[in-house]
């Protein structure tokens, strides 16, 4: 029986920026992967207005997942259908079908019909913060990490299939070591480093020592390339890998971190990849 990955994310180019390699790396060595996005991308940048209108931007944004799903090796997509709540403070915050406004029971509900489904061993999701604090990627996180817990409770949802328990619950982690190396990058080329500067001054960057798994994805690097490049009108979140030379924006995406969120785990637990262990 192969194994199985749920990576449940908020928006297009989520997986591919966040977990990309790692995602790629499971396919390749055979396991069945799915991927919920809980939107499609509705407020996302429009980086050249060839690409798309504000009008068409969600069916846009879903054919470039599409596309990079193709190269990253997901099996299968499953939509939830909410809007995209945009960054925080901004109007799009207030849209009635902004997956803010969600209530958790209904997320958390379909989510739990989800996991009960496709029965995934490891499931992945943002860490709390949200990886930069966007409301949907907190969201999301809150929901997964619930989901993960009233999955393998009969008395919840009972209406949403047979029980399930998820192996290992893992966050996506952006290491403040990965952040400084990215920041030493673009200074060495004369870049402006000023929002990673920033962002280290405020001690954002998931502390390197509290990570779980480390992952060696250089294997993979040039699929996670082709996910990140499919997505096209996120020029923009992309921009700071494409002012880098296409090998050194490749060595700095070979290494994804994850953190384990369930089951509770000493602080020095490690493992080599996400299943490691698991039979």
């Amino acid at each position: 029986m192969a194994q199985r990955l749920l990576a449940v994310y908020a928006h297009p180019d989520d997986e591919s920026f966040g977990s990309g390699g790692t995602i790629a790396t499971c396919s390749a060595d055979g396991v069945e992967v799915t991927l919920v996005c809980a939107t499609r991308g509705e407020v996302g940048e429009i980086a050249d207005p060839s690409l798309a209108t504000p009008e068409n931007l969600p069916q846009v944004r879903e054919r470039e997942l599409r596309s990079a799903a193709d190269a990253l090796g997901i099996g299968e997509i499953i939509f939830l259908g909410y809007r995209d709540s945009g960054m925080a403070g901004t109007e799009d915050n207030d849209n009635p079908n902004a997956l803010i406004k969600a209530s958790e029971e209904e997320v958390v509900s379909a989510l739990v019909e989800i996991m009960r489904k496709k029965k995934p061993h490891v499931v992945l999701t943002f860490e709390p913060g949200g990886g930069y604090g966007h409301p949907d990627h907190m969201a999301i996180s809150r929901h997964t990490l619930l989901a993960v817990q009233a999955a393998e409770d009969g008395r919840r949802f009972p209406d949403r299939g047979e029980p399930w328990s998820v192996s290992r619950l893992f966050y996506g982690v952006f290491t403040r070591g990965r952040m400084t190396a990215m920041r030493d990058q673009l200074a060495e080329i004369g870049e402006d480093t000023s929002r990673f500067d920033r962002r280290l001054a405020e001690g954002h960057g998931w502390p390197d020592d509290e990570t779980h798994v480390d992952l060696d994805v250089s294997a993979q690097a040039d699929a996670k390339w082709a996910a990140l490049r499919s997505h096209r009108t996120q020029r923009g979140t992309f921009s700071l890998f494409s002012k880098l030379p296409e090998d050194v924006a490749k060595r700095l995406m070979s290494r994804e971190a994850f953190a384990l969120a369930l089951p509770d785990a000493a602080p020095e637990t490690r493992f080599s990849g996400l299943f490691d262990g698991l039979p």
